[in-house]
């Protein structure tokens, strides 16, 4: 194991390997016996009691038909009251829409709002799906490069500014907080980044998954709460499935601050998107309404977990560059330091038996970067830290 093991959190830290290795997610069942994945952004961690008891007492009830929601789902008006009371956003219910994941959000909001050839701005490096989307969509990609500081990972605005005039953008896509960096936008950067999205007439298109997942004195802002400006050209997207571990309930909504483009995606057949499960719904709002103290543990384990991985490669891979995220459970390892003749990536499975993501599927200039996902215990943790460790020819402590 490495490092000394911190005093464990029930639910959290008792995670039985067998158990894991049975589950039938793509996180473990992909890999070879073997093998320890730390890769996909699927946490460990059982669901949360209060999701697994709502929908256990849907399912004893049987009553599993069509749902009464003349005016939409539940989610609407749960999420307006989310955002109110956790950011202080007084986002109107009746322009919430329910989707099923956000991959499918943002490719409907690029299918309504953009045309073929239209330039996109996005953060590099960024989800591979969004990358992936913008290519098979022929959504010509204006990558923004997200700087690595001494004080952090940063995003080049005055960049952004000079590539969206150059490039004629249409849209951003903005993943705050980022995925892979971990890094949590300041109101200072929001603003400025505001004010280039009015300056060019942007729709910007903002993926908030991770909002839930900030570590103090880190504070996320929704994007569209900024002005009223940037509510009317903003399209926030989000889900509980990040901060609840619920990703298999393909549930998301999406709010829609620009008219024209709520009035565009009402005028569809209402089926041609597909419709979310009303299990989807009840575990969300599950996790919504009676969710905060098993959340509140997960902060805690997170927390513990992101400080562990910093400070392994602190000691034992100097070499390697690291920036302790302020949000989501993903660690951004720079091995290009390291000299390394073959991808990270690679290497770690072969020498370490460690699944884990990175390099260029994560878009320009992510070559030589790992994606380390630490949502499990402190003692596969542990062993995946150790085995990484060791892959790389990291220091003996």
């Amino acid at each position: 194991m490495n490092g000394a093991p911190a005093r464990g959190v029930p639910g959290f830290d008792d995670l039985d390997l067998d158990w894991l290795r049975a589950r039938g997610s793509v996180k473990w069942h992909r890999p070879e016996p073997d093998v320890l994945p730390a890769w996909v952004a699927d946490m460990d961690f059982p669901t949360p009691p209060p999701v697994v008891a709502a929908l256990h007492e849907a399912v004893d009830r049987r009553d599993l038909g069509y749902p009464d929601w003349p005016d939409g789902s539940p989610l609407r008006t749960a999420f307006a009251k989310r955002m109110a009371e956790r950011y202080g956003w007084a986002a109107p219910a009746h322009r919430v829409r329910e989707q099923t994941d956000l991959i499918q959000c943002l490719q409907l909001v690029l299918h309504l709002a953009t045309s073929d050839g239209d330039a996109v701005a996005v953060q590099v490096p960024n989800y591979p799906p969004f990358l992936a989307t913008l290519r098979t969509m022929n959504r010509r990609i204006v990558p923004i490069p997200m700087e690595d500081t001494d004080d952090g990972w940063r995003m080049d605005l005055a960049a952004l500014d000079t590539a969206v005039k150059r490039s004629a953008c249409r849209a951003l896509v903005l993943v705050n907080p980022h995925n892979p960096t971990g890094r949590v936008l300041t109101y200072d950067e929001l603003t400025e980044l505001a004010a280039i999205a009015r300056r060019h007439d942007l729709l910007v298109i903002s993926d908030e998954i991770h909002a839930e997942l900030a570590y103090a004195p880190h504070r996320h802002i929704p994007f569209a709460s900024l002005s009223d400006d940037a509510a009317r050209r903003t399209v926030t997207l989000t889900s509980a499935t990040k901060a609840f571990n619920l990703a298999a309930i393909r549930c998301a909504v999406m709010h829609y601050g620009p008219d024209r483009l709520l009035a565009l995606r009402d005028a569809q057949p209402p089926d041609l998107y597909g419709t979310v499960s009303p299990l989807g719904v009840i575990a969300t709002l599950a996790a919504w309404e009676h969710g905060d103290a098993w959340q509140r543990d997960l902060s805690t384990v997170l927390d513990r977990n992101r400080r562990r991985v910093h400070d392994m490669v602190r000691d034992r891979l100097p070499q390697v560059r690291h920036h302790l995220p302020e949000a989501t459970y993903l660690a951004w390892l720079d091995t290009r330091p390291l000299g390394l003749t073959e991808p990270p990536v690679e290497k770690v499975l072969r020498d370490g038996r460690v699944l884990l993501d990175g390099g260029d599927p994560f878009g320009p200039h992510a070559e030589g970067f790992l994606r380390l996902n630490f949502a499990t215990s402190q003692q596969v943790l542990g062993e995946i830290l150790g085995r990484v460790t060791e892959a790389l020819g990291g220091q003996e402590r």
